[in-house]
């Protein structure tokens, strides 16, 4: 009950959030943060268990004819990305509050962030893979909201846009997957999903079930070519930046990737795309970085980069690279979180994110110099820090593969490292350091409210380093253990020796530290190349987007021509031609009616319905056509009555003379009625009716020519009087075994009549008279 609670606790207050802030005014950040906190307390207190080997499970019966359950487990993997969404989910509420204080759509942010942070709790504690999915896409929806926070900007809807379609497009392509996993293994229980890995990789359909859920994981998670967006996503405040693209919402689709390495990891396909993709997202993300003068979107191309790099680790899947894929990740979490505050906190202080106007803040903002210098170090890799461990387990994973391509991803990892180190300098340090320089506004240091999350995390970065066993065992081992499927036993420390992975380091810190100081001279010529991305998917992006519009645009013009007369020749025509098709295509279509029992007064009905439907159609009275309907309702109602329908029959009367009455109250206040379909279009349409009641015909013909036919007449017999309380059979139908339908019919004719209602009641304004508007 308490998984339960903790992923729908911010579901649950978000709608309160409003009167949560009209009594907490300036404290409403503290008091909302109480919410992930209380789970992140909770999470904690299975850090014990877990690590000793447990789980946690619970499953609720969701829909079980269709076996989908609202189930969550928690193993090492889940805790972990648990424990970062809320604890970093309170800082992010603390940090909202006094970045947005006085915002008049404060109160709507905490909502969007509240649900959101249960949407990504459910992705990490879902064992059930259709749950999963639909905490998935509710990240993507409230992703668009927190983008698109600032909705008054066109940038920011654009980006929010960009970043729904991107996801919830991969979404669709990984259920897919996820609905064809759930076939081939018979659940759709990760638990019981995880325990079939050698099967799932000898099925002939692992391909399909591999590529699409790649194509959700990657789409989400930013890689190359889906990369795009998340540089996009910046338009968003500084707490929705921090949240979303340093520890949650970028790294769900790591998440499913590690979570699904035991079932589909392994093969020679899941490492030749993993490890492609990321090595091609780390290097790019990392380059694209370099040229950028925005604080915050140098800070989205590093994530690209790092969001790589997981993906890079998990693609090779050995244990050092798994250990370091979770170390890396927990890394990059604190250290990006708090970049992204230190970001929004000089934004906040100064005016401006510009990397060209920021120098010598140190002496006005000397806390958050310290803050971010601490989380650039790790972000550099640089010791005693808690990013110089990751990125020595990296090195260490690369390195203990032999032959050209380990070597040459070896190579492509520490030239990103490089860069991202480069980088750490430009974010991290070059704004405080240097000559003072003009700001917008005068710089001023920030508030508790700010301070209190970068601090915290630049903070635990600097002491997991120095004391890295104190989670070894708690998070690190029973993540890595999760992600692999067997026990491992794991030793890191801050020391590793002199060794090769030490030497990369080396050459990584000499080099990076040279490009930092000649920056100046290299950011020109790496802008120019940035440039080219618009010939990428960057580019292709709007143009898809242009092209999706020109074709709607199009199709409406074609269909869309605000004529009832061809929305019904278009829906007649459609329906014939797709139930002619395979009606007329079985060979054969029905057996040669038998007229020898046809009595005389059944052909004599039958002339008179065809004839009073003749005379509906040439009548040029409505009230004329109208009796000539009237005679063909009646005339179903005596064809009931032959065959022994009479309650049929008695509901047939009923409807027609209430339809005839309600016609005829209608059109006689219409106007004249005036002809105006062209001789031509009379022939058209005569034969389009003609059609669609010869393929009705045929389909009845049809029908009767099957010999086994099963019906359900003798269940509605049965069961009317006992269940229904009803002998009426037809109206027992209607009223209760087909309720739903029978209420949406009379819906339907109530809007329908409400329009007709409103339509006579309406009185256009008579045109003004010319002369009297010049006197006047």
């Amino acid at each position: 009950m308490e998984l339960v609670a903790a992923v729908l606790a911010g579901f649950v207050i978000a709608p309160f959030v409003p009167w949560i802030r009209r009594a907490g005014r300036d404290y409403t950040g503290w008091i909302i943060a109480l919410v992930p906190l209380f789970i992140c307390v909770y999470l904690a207190t299975l850090i014990g268990p877990i690590a000793d080997g447990e789980t946690r499970r619970v499953s609720y019966d969701w829909i079980p004819s269709l076996h989908i359950n609202l189930s969550f487990y928690v193993d090492g993997l889940s805790l972990a990305f648990g424990l970062l969404i809320s604890g970093i989910g309170a800082l992010i509420m603390v940090y909202a509050g006094g970045y947005l204080k006085g915002h008049h759509h404060l109160g709507r942010l905490y909502a969007y962030l509240l649900m959101f942070m249960g949407s990504m709790l459910g992705i990490v504690l879902a064992d059930n893979i259709i749950t999963l999915f639909v905490f998935w896409e509710l990240t993507s929806i409230t992703s668009y909201l927190l983008i698109g926070f600032n909705h008054h900007e066109a940038k920011a809807r654009s980006a929010a846009l960009q970043a729904l379609v991107v996801t919830v497009l991969g979404g669709q392509l990984m259920l897919g997957g996820l609905l064809i996993l759930g076939y081939v293994s018979g659940s759709y229980e990760l638990t019981e999903i995880l325990t079939q890995g050698d099967m799932l990789r000898e099925h002939s359909l692992y391909v399909p079930i591999l590529l699409l859920i790649l194509a959700g994981a990657f789409t989400k998670s930013a890689q190359v070519p889906f990369h795009f967006w998340l540089p996009g996503a910046m338009e968003a405040p500084t707490p929705v930046s921090a949240y979303l693209h340093s520890a949650t919402m970028v790294k769900a689709g790591v998440y499913v990737l590690a979570r699904f390495h035991p079932a589909l990891g392994g093969t020679d396909l899941w490492t030749i795309i993993l490890v492609t993709a990321g090595g091609l997202t780390m290097i790019v993300g990392a380059y694209l970085a370099f040229p950028q003068s925005d604080l915050k979107r140098v800070l989205a191309y590093s994530t690209v980069s790092a969001l790589g790099t997981l993906v890079l680790l998990i693609g090779i899947g050995t244990e050092r690279a798994i250990e370091g894929a979770v170390v890396f990740l927990l890394v990059h979490s604190l250290y990006k979180g708090a970049l992204f505050l230190v970001a929004g906190i000089i934004d906040h202080g100064t005016g401006t994110r510009d990397i060209n106007m920021l120098g010598g803040l140190r002496k006005a903002m000397p806390i958050t110099a310290v803050v971010a210098g601490l989380a650039a170090l790790s972000m550099a890799g640089l010791p005693p820090m808690f990013g110089f461990i990751g990125k020595e387990l990296v090195y260490d994973a690369l390195v203990e593969e032999s032959g050209f391509v380990p070597r040459f991803v070896a190579g492509i990892t520490v030239a990103a490292n490089i860069l991202l180190l480069v980088i750490a300098g430009i974010v991290g340090i070059g704004p405080f350091f240097g000559r003072n320089r003009d700001t917008p506004e005068h710089p001023h240091e920030a508030p508790p409210s700010l301070l209190t999350g970068p601090a915290v995390l630049a903070g635990l970065g600097l002491a997991i380093g120095l004391i890295p066993t104190l989670f070894i065992g708690s998070l690190i081992q029973p993540a890595t253990q999760a992600i692999l499927g067997d026990p491992v036993a794991i030793s890191i420390s801050l020391w590793h020796g002199f060794n090769p992975a030490l030497a990369l380091s080396a050459i990584t810190v000499g080099v990076g530290v040279g490009i930092y100081f000649g920056r100046g001279r290299l950011r020109p010529i790496a802008l120019q190349i940035y440039d080219w991305r618009w010939y990428g998917p960057e580019r292709a992006f709007p143009r898809i987007m242009e092209g999706l519009d020109s074709i709607a645009l199009t199709q409406t013009r074609l269909l869309q021509s605000g004529f009832l007369r061809y929305y019904l020749l278009t829906i007649i025509i459609t329906t014939v031609a797709v139930v002619s098709y395979p009606l007329f295509g079985r060979g054969e279509l029905f057996d040669r009616p038998d007229f020898g029992d046809v009595r005389f007064y059944e052909i004599g009905l039958g002339v008179l319905l065809l004839m009073a439907a003749f005379q509906a159609a040439r009548s040029n009275s409505r009230l004329g056509a109208i009796a000539a309907l009237g005679v063909v309702g009646y005339g179903v109602a005596l064809i009931y009555i032959f065959y022994g329908a009479p309650d049929l029959a008695m509901t047939q009367v009923l409807v027609e003379t209430l339809m005839v009455v309600l016609l005829v109250l209608v059109f006689y206040r219409l106007p004249r009625y005036v002809q105006r379909s062209t001789r031509g279009n009379q022939v058209r349409d005569a034969i389009v009716a003609l059609t669609a009641g010869g393929m009705m015909t045929a389909l009845i013909l049809a029908s009767l020519s099957f010999e086994d036919r099963t019906t359900i007449s003798a269940y509605f017999d049965e069961n009317s009087v006992p269940l229904a309380h009803g002998r009426n059979i037809v109206n027992v139908i209607l009223v209760d075994f087909r309720a739903l339908d029978t209420l949406g019919e009379i819906t339907v004719l109530a809007v329908a009549a409400a329009g007709v209602f409103a339509l006579l009641r309406l009185r256009l304004a008579e045109p003004q008279d010319e002369e009297a508007d010049r006197g006047a």
